[in-house]
């Protein structure tokens, strides 16, 4: 997985006066947790650009101070108007010790289903799994190459090593959806096909 380095200064104070104070110097005021103390510093907000800003999956090596320290960002707080970033909680990576992270999703190949007019539909862009830091890929592959129209991959159809999916298992996360096209093509194919021609076709996947 990539790594994003982001330095931090500590914070000598914590309450809102402070964090505003930061944030009109387009400073972000940040937490850092789940290791042996909680640190709160602050880092500059173009810092954090290439973490946010992108679909990607990333750890953080942060360097507070005199020290660094390997962590994910877990949660991020934004301005409801502005979509400013406000504060971002990290959690540090301790060895051997599982993380949640939301890893996005990405599909390989071409549907058979979206050749023949269908729509293809990411329901969900990002999953969230559970797993050591070590076995997270930068994203989750879905191969699309035997979806044909009404059909799609749910939660429980991925598998990656080392991985647990948290999202319920029944949740379809892609699908190829039926369009005006698809349906206006079909009986026209179905009026060029020649009566003899007309045998039982093997058994379809499962629709979705």
């Amino acid at each position: 997985m990539k790594s994003v380095s982001i330095s931090g200064s500590p914070r000598a104070n914590v309450g809102k006066q402070d964090a505003t104070a930061l944030r009109n110097q387009e400073r972000v005021p940040c937490v850092l947790y789940g290791g042996k103390e909680q640190i709160h510093f602050s880092a500059l907000l173009a810092d954090f650009r290439p973490l946010i800003f992108t679909p990607d999956a990333h750890t953080v090596e942060l360097t507070i101070g005199d020290k660094k320290y390997n962590a994910i960002l877990q949660e991020a707080q934004y301005h409801t108007v502005k979509d400013q970033l406000l504060h971002a909680d990290f959690l540090e990576i301790v060895p051997g010790k599982p993380v949640i992270m939301s890893i996005p999703v990405k599909t390989t190949g071409t549907s058979p289903g979206v050749r023949a007019g269908g729509k293809l539909n990411k329901k969900l862009k990002n999953l969230k799994v559970k797993g050591l830091v070590e076995k997270m890929p930068d994203s989750i592959n879905i191969a699309i190459d035997n979806l044909e129209i009404g059909q799609g991959v749910r939660v429980s159809d991925i598998n990656v090593d080392g991985l647990t999916f948290l999202n319920a298992p029944n949740v379809t996360v892609v699908a190829v959806q039926v369009t005006r096209a698809a349906v206006a093509e079909a009986p026209v194919a179905a009026a060029a096909t020649p009566a003899a021609a007309t045998a039982t076709p093997a058994a379809a996947p499962a629709k979705k």
